[in-house]
């Protein structure tokens, strides 16, 4: 009996020991397993340390010109309750002067590299067409920006301001800011060259943000130009003027020289679509304005979340484009190890950059007396909104590159526009979401 005990204990401990084998062979491998991803993280983050810093860098100067924007826009409530469906157009308009300006900043940076263009920006050919494709681009696209502001208005049942009134704030605004704007990018394209910046992780969010900074004090000032024309001849005068000069524009473009041709052909369908998805994003905004306009801090969020969020679609776009006509990434359909390595770099910016928004939202609305929601529902507003969002730009990023690059369009007038353009409407959809569900609206 003792015997059969004995022999019963030393098969129980014998499972016992086994099973124990078993789970400490079990966690060991998991440590290693741990240890190998920790160090693979770690040497990731090592080998990024200054892609990040420079990314992380731009990302804040940029968020400042956003916010600077978004006190603008929260200051302007008064002029949104005043000029229904206004708040349609302005991402419009926002994206629109990034995605002008972020193209001839990147051709001129281009041609600075090649030799084509020298750093004392001396008169030539090739300055002259950059400048005057941008002009008439900045004419028409204000045109058509005003109309389809008072299209998707009367499609939506939005009450608006009419099309005339549309016209005159968009290519007004967008004369104003371009006189500010042209001579900045030059600047940032030509001191970007000189000091050997990374064009694609700081000089694209730098000109970006100089376009978001300027167009709402544009915007504002389209409209005090406007009430100072109201109701006189002058009114269409001026919408008239501004037709004319759109088309004569179009056809100067079209009927100059091989380049300028070439910028022109290029750029306006893509702008056109730009246009769309930009006005898209306003209308999205204007089915909520009673409670943004019911919450300030809201509105100043707004330009910095959108900026910001286009700022990391087009370093992504950059970084890939760079890497697509280098040989370093391949242009198949599937992410392969280049492309990752880049979606990781978004990753971890992304992480880090929409909870600092939403910190930098409340403070500076708070500081300034603007009604504002509490500081823990503007961060997870922000960040929740971020992180639903940046799966959207890794894979809008990635596949705007590789099919652009298979079709041998250019990244400058092509893909930097489309991306930053169709991340706007997604934007707001993620924030309004995120807004309606913390504020219970």
């Amino acid at each position: 009996m003792t015997k059969k005990l004995t022999e019963k204990i030393k098969i129980i401990m014998d499972h016992l020991l086994t099973l124990l084998v078993n789970i400490s062979i079990l966690f060991s491998k998991a440590f290693i397993k741990f240890f190998e991803i920790f160090k693979k993280i770690n040497f990731f983050i090592k080998s990024v340390k200054r892609i990040l810093g420079e990314s992380l860098f731009a990302l804040l100067i940029c968020a400042i010109g956003d916010l600077i924007a978004g006190i603008v826009l929260s200051k302007m409530t008064h002029f949104l309750e005043a000029y229904p469906g206004l708040i349609v157009l302005i991402p419009g308009a926002i994206g629109m002067r990034g995605n002008i300006f972020g193209a001839l900043g990147s051709r001129l940076g281009s041609n600075l590299h090649i030799g084509t263009l020298s750093t004392e920006l001396k008169k030539s050919k090739i300055l002259n067409d950059n400048i005057e494709s941008t002009i008439i681009l900045t004419i028409i696209m204000s045109l058509f920006l005003g109309l389809m502001a008072w299209t998707i208005c009367e499609i939506s049942n939005f009450k608006n301001i009419g099309i005339i009134d549309f016209t005159i704030i968009s290519v007004m605004g967008g004369i104003i800011s371009g006189i500010f704007l042209l001579p900045a990018t030059i600047l940032i394209a030509l001191k970007s060259y000189e000091n050997g910046w990374d064009p694609d992780n700081i000089t694209t969010p730098l000109i970006a943000a100089s376009g978001d900074l300027f167009t709402l004090p544009s915007v504002f000032l389209a409209i005090l130009f406007l009430e100072l024309i109201k109701n006189t001849i002058l009114e269409p005068t001026f919408f008239l003027l501004f037709i004319l000069m759109g088309l004569l524009g179009l056809l100067i473009g079209l009927k100059g020289d091989e380049y300028l041709k070439g910028i022109i052909s290029q750029s306006v369908p893509v702008l056109l679509l730009c246009s769309i998805f930009g006005t898209s994003a306003g209308s999205i905004l204007n089915s909520r304005l009673s409670v943004i306009l019911d919450n300030p801090s809201i509105l100043a969020l707004v330009p910095l979340f959108s900026g910001e969020s286009g700022d990391l679609v087009s370093i992504l776009g950059a970084r890939l484009s760079s890497g697509l006509h280098s040989g370093i990434i391949p242009p198949t359909l599937i992410p392969r190890k280049g492309a990752l390595y880049n979606f990781g770099i978004i990753i971890i910016l992304s992480i880090i950059i929409y909870p600092v928004i939403g910190v930098l939202a409340h403070i500076v609305s708070a500081g300034l007396g603007l009604p504002t929601i509490p500081l823990h529902k503007m961060i997870l507003i922000s960040a929740l909104a971020g992180y639903i969002l940046t799966p959207f730009l890794l894979i809008l990023g990635f596949y705007l590159n590789s099919l652009s690059y298979r079709r041998e369009l250019d990244p400058d007038n092509v893909v930097v526009p489309l991306s930053t353009s169709l991340t706007d409407p997604m934007a707001n959809i993620c924030l309004v979401f995120m807004i309606i569900l913390f504020l219970n609206v």
